[in-house]
């Protein structure tokens, strides 16, 4: 992927003829971009679809970035995919369609508890597929996974109280697992088809093949429309709303940091502004002289 950001400013230095300060926001932006795919372990750009573009905005509007600068990551990155496709380097531009306004309807939403229970209780458990779209969502909210972190999990990650997990950066972690994620995987396990091989990944496709990340995706939104929850959300929204609502709770700041895999507590202080915003409500709601 590197490769093709050097050819990128070459490009922009022949032929688009920008200035220094341009240049250098470029190749800044799209290195920004090109480290969050590595640790979504994509390797090829015919691999990134519109999902990751707009988790990737989701994250830098979580990290306080203005609306300006996100704007300007989403000008950067299709510039960037525009040169990508005239390579030859990828056949569809993904985002082609995408525009700036569009955004701040597309980057994902904290669910509240409500929410979030009336999401997890719509697959039918009666089916395979249901059960194991059950025990996938509870599994997200319960353990605040990445969604990368959640595909690779194998059956001997997960015993009845912790789940090892596989982070960023080949770190693992090991995090303890609600009772209902539990009865979920338990539940599900009775339909799953498989080896049964300890080292086989945990959740399957429906061809008992490893479970790819844009199916996790393709489900979440499918469970959210027929929830009737209007919020655009994706499977990073629980990993979200597990921090959130930890908070919200009274855990610690320095436990939730663990419990996500932040290497700085300072990933973890994002979730503090949900809290912030939910005390400026309640001040100019019931306060008599605000």
């Amino acid at each position: 992927m590197q490769k093709v950001l050097d050819d990128f400013v070459i490009y922009l230095k022949s032929e688009k003829i920008v200035s220094k300060n341009t240049l250098e926001a470029y190749q800044r932006d799209i290195s920004f971009f090109i480290n969050f795919l590595d640790k979504q372990h994509l390797k090829a750009w015919p691999e990134v679809a519109q999902e990751q573009v707009i988790e990737f905005l989701s994250q830098k509007k979580s990290e306080n970035y203005a609306s300006s600068s996100i704007c300007r990551f989403l000008i950067v990155i299709k510039v960037f995919f525009r040169f990508l496709k005239r390579e030859g380097v990828i056949q569809i531009n993904p985002i082609h369609i995408l525009e700036s306004p569009q955004i701040w309807q597309l980057i994902p939403q904290i669910l509240s508890e409500n929410e979030m229970i009336k999401l997890l209780n719509q697959p039918n458990r009666l089916t395979r597929t249901g059960a194991r779209d059950t025990a996938i969502m509870e599994v997200l909210y319960s353990v605040g996974l990445r969604v990368s972190e959640l595909c690779q999990l194998q059956l001997l990650d997960v015993d009845d109280h912790f789940v090892r997990i596989r982070g960023k950066g080949n770190k693992d972690r090991i995090v303890p697992i609600g009772s209902k994620a539990i009865e979920a995987i338990d539940y599900y396990l009775s339909y799953r088809e498989g080896s049964g091989e300890r080292d086989e990944p945990l959740f399957l496709s429906r061809k008992n093949q490893p479970l790819h990340r844009i199916t996790v995706w393709k489900l979440i939104k499918f469970y959210a429309k027929k929830a009737g929850i209007n919020k655009v959300i994706s499977p990073h929204t629980f990993r979200h709303s597990y921090a959130t609502h930890l908070l919200d709770n009274g855990a610690d700041l320095r436990i939730i940091q663990e419990l996500l895999g932040h290497s700085s507590i300072s990933s973890t202080d994002r979730y503090t502004q949900v809290n912030t915003q939910q005390l400026q409500l309640a001040f100019h709601s019931f306060h008599p002289r605000k």
